[in-house]
């Protein structure tokens, strides 16, 4: 799938952030990580599960107003099967106070049983919410909080320090900031990543991200892209673009402007203008 190439990626506010995460960790109960239901596998932080050790574990896939229906449910439905809760999430239309409280009861239940038996009244569950940047996480704290305490932006790193927020009196929730991995051992997952807007653009090459998002539309939603742009598709990438940048008029010299035209491309994709996507499929070669 991928071509080993590695791609480094790990400012320094993220290493410290990864500092600030492990030490938290000693503070709390449980951990939710959001991740994005269009890329439920390359949103995964492999860090993370070596961090949480025994914690117990809630996976929230966002977004999922702008994945695929059949694919999120089967998402969810493959963690579950692992016994590892997920559930999905419209960070913006659910109730997600009420979905949040009632996954972190319903797991958490055994720990509030043994705190009772011991004749101890159970205080507060103390639940870290973490994800790598640009996963909505700050949407959700927000939300849960009824009030902007968290900055949002749709581009990565924007979360920078550790706050608590009270979703009730049973739950406190510890905001973090988002943090990748110090590099991605294959190639595709720096590429979804990419296609969704979750490392900046300059990580990668456009050209690269724009054909490997192609194909990858042309294998899986060929009828979205013939809805959006009434192109015949080719095999041929770049005959593709050549025919998109001359029909939206990206041109210079009446040629073809194609970093103009993969700019553009990546903008519809990612202001959902060709229809909800999901970028992996339950069992790929690629996730492993």
């Amino acid at each position: 799938m991928g071509n080993g190439k590695a791609i480094q990626w790990f400012p320094g506010h993220m290493t410290k952030a990864k500092r600030e995460m492990e030490a938290s960790l000693k503070l709390v109960d449980m951990v939710i990580e959001l991740r994005d239901a269009r890329i439920p596998f390359s949103s995964s932080n492999p860090m993370l599960k070596k961090m949480i050790n025994k914690k117990p574990y809630l996976i929230i896939l966002s977004k999922k107003d702008k994945a695929d229906d059949f694919l999120t449910k089967e998402w969810t439905d493959y963690f579950n099967n692992q016994e590892i809760s997920c559930i999905s999430m419209d960070l913006l239309k659910d109730n997600v106070i009420k979905l949040v409280k009632d996954e972190v009861h319903k797991i958490m239940k055994p720990w509030i049983e043994r705190q009772k038996s011991r004749g101890i009244n159970p205080r507060a569950i103390r639940v870290m919410v973490t994800g790598i940047p640009n996963v909505g996480k700050s949407t959700l704290i927000n939300r849960i909080a009824k009030r902007k305490i968290a900055k949002t932006a749709d581009k990565p790193g924007v979360t920078r320090s550790l706050q608590w927020i009270k979703l009730d009196k049973d739950i406190d929730l510890l905001d973090t900031p988002g943090i990748l991995w110090p590099k991605f051992e294959d190639e595709i997952i720096g590429l979804n990543l990419a296609i969704v807007g979750s490392i900046n653009d300059d990580i990668l090459d456009l050209e690269r991200i724009s054909v490997y998002a192609l194909k990858k539309l042309i294998k899986n939603y060929p009828q979205f892209l013939i809805d959006r742009y009434n192109i015949e598709l080719e095999e041929d990438p770049y005959i593709f673009f050549e025919k998109l940048g001359r029909s939206k008029g990206l041109l210079r010299r009446n040629e073809v402007d194609y970093e103009r035209c993969y700019k553009f491309f990546l903008t519809e994709i990612r202001n959902d203008k060709l229809g909800k996507i999901t970028w992996e499929k339950v069992n790929e070669e690629n996730n492993k």
